[in-house]
């Protein structure tokens, strides 16, 4: 699994930042960065969460 943000979608909400931090990270310009392009095993349920809960649908999964 491999998680991708569309910067040119992301409004830098931070829903994804909320629930899965060790993942996402806003930085001070308010873009999106990925800390962790291939979450572990534990934070796979977490990454789904943030994907499904982006208000702009920023975000995708490659599984």
């Amino acid at each position: 699994m491999r998680v991708k943000v569309d910067p040119l979608v992301c409004e830098a909400n931070g829903v994804c930042v909320g629930l899965a931090p060790e993942v996402f990270d806003l930085d001070d310009d308010d873009r999106l960065h990925i800390l962790q392009p291939v979450p572990s095993a534990d934070q796979v349920d977490r990454v789904r969460h943030a994907v499904r809960s982006c208000p702009k649908a920023a975000l995708t999964l490659d599984e």
